[in-house]
């Protein structure tokens, strides 16, 4: 799965079609992504305590990653990610490090 968490993403099918939005969280072993504001339900919660307010909370529920696409932060658009390999200083050495870029203009994702 190319998509990790503080991606920006656009929905490309289903009823938010066209919003885009964070993904907040990833389950890579389910191909599943949590994205603020893109398929938010209801949920009918009773107080547990005094404290506790009880009501009708909006939740986001997970979205398959197929659904989704990058949003390349240079271009605007959305792309497919590509893979190069680069040579970055990591903690004083100089490693090979596979970054992902944006297919369209090259800039790193």
């Amino acid at each position: 799965m190319e998509i990790r968490r503080d991606d920006t993403v656009i929905v490309l099918s289903g009823k938010d079609k066209g919003k885009k939005g964070k993904v907040l969280k990833a389950f890579p072993k389910e191909e599943k992504l949590i994205v603020a504001g893109v398929n938010v339900a209801s949920r009918h919660r009773k107080p547990r305590n005094q404290q506790e307010e009880g009501g009708i909370i909006k939740m986001e529920t997970p979205i398959y990653a197929s659904k989704v696409q990058i949003v390349c932060p240079k271009c605007g658009k959305a792309v497919r990610v590509g893979h190069k390999r680069v040579t970055k200083t990591v903690s004083g050495k100089e490693k090979d490090v596979s970054v992902r870029i944006c297919r369209k203009c090259g800039a790193e994702l």
